[in-house]
């Protein structure tokens, strides 16, 4: 059995194939990455790597060739541009005929009304449409995406929404990783939906979570959507991250994220790391590259 991840260099790719690695032979296990010179480590250790980019189909097919399972990462951008590039995959997927695609899509995907879903909602149906076995892993979100409120809150700001009371089923991507690689290894999980979320959480929880972790309380800034934006402008976000950031908050309020499930601890086979723990272990490497 060959399996290949795409992405393989990018952080949920490095440690979706990290994992794998632990159970998987090396000489089973290929990666796709637009840059092969960035996996060379992974060469070295007897994982074959492949040159393939979402952008050129017809290095994709190469990428692709004699792969029984297939972990189609999804890639950034805005909305246009991934749902382009991902069907160039779920094309190139097809026509190499691979025998299982996995694909990390976005909570309730084909119900959700956030910005990013459309992305998630076409490369679900592509997929569908090749008629390949498949299993749509539907992740709520990254803790490590709140990394830049941690830090601000390490120097000393508050913990700053426009999401008000809606909450969101954080995990950390290392646990996302892990139960990519369960279902790539494992057996029964064709033509499924796993909705992966850790312990629904309001934006005031894990500000007093992280407080309980700091041994300080965390003050809790709430402000409509107009006040969020100058507020990240005056610490420095680009411009056009901005809007982005906005339609986040704003699709966390409107419950987008809101979905409770116990598919993660099945494919994990435990708990997930309690909220206090994950941050405890992210503030730790935030104070480790700071003091660096």
């Amino acid at each position: 059995m060959k399996i290949l991840v795409t992405g393989a260099t990018g952080k949920l790719g490095t440690k979706v194939v990290e994992t794998l690695l632990k159970s998987v032979p090396a000489d089973q296990l290929a990666v796709s990455v637009r840059n092969p010179e960035k996996a060379e480590s992974l060469r070295t250790r007897g994982v074959e790597v492949r040159q393939g980019d979402f952008d050129r189909p017809e290095s994709l097919d190469a990428a692709f060739a004699g792969i029984d399972r297939l972990l189609i990462i999804s890639a950034d951008g805005d909305n246009e541009t991934r749902i382009r590039q991902h069907k160039y995959a779920v094309d190139a997927a097809a026509r190499a005929q691979v025998g299982f695609i996995a694909y990390t899509s976005l909570a309730n995907a084909s119900e959700s009304k956030l910005f990013l879903a459309p992305t998630h909602q076409e490369t679900e149906k592509a997929i569908l449409k090749t008629g390949i076995p498949y299993s749509f892993l539907r992740n709520n979100w990254y803790l490590e995406n709140e990394i830049a409120s941690i830090q601000g809150v390490l120097a000393g700001a508050p913990w700053v929404t426009s999401a008000e009371s809606g909450k969101v089923g954080w995990a950390l991507q290392q646990e996302y990783a892990e139960a990519a690689a369960a279902v790539l290894t494992g057996n029964g999980h064709e033509n499924t939906v796993y909705e992966l979320s850790g312990k629904l959480l309001t934006q005031a929880e894990i500000a007093s979570a992280l407080g309980n972790v700091r041994g300080k309380d965390v003050p809790l800034q709430q402000v409509d959507d107009a006040a969020y934006a100058e507020i990240m402008q005056s610490v420095g976000v680009p411009d056009f991250v901005i809007p982005i950031l906005v339609g986040i908050q704003q699709g966390i309020r409107e419950g987008e994220l809101e979905i409770e499930n116990s598919d993660f601890e099945k494919l994990l086979g435990r708990s997930l790391t309690p909220i206090d723990e994950a941050l405890g272990q992210l503030v730790r490497e935030i104070s480790k590259t700071t003091n660096a």
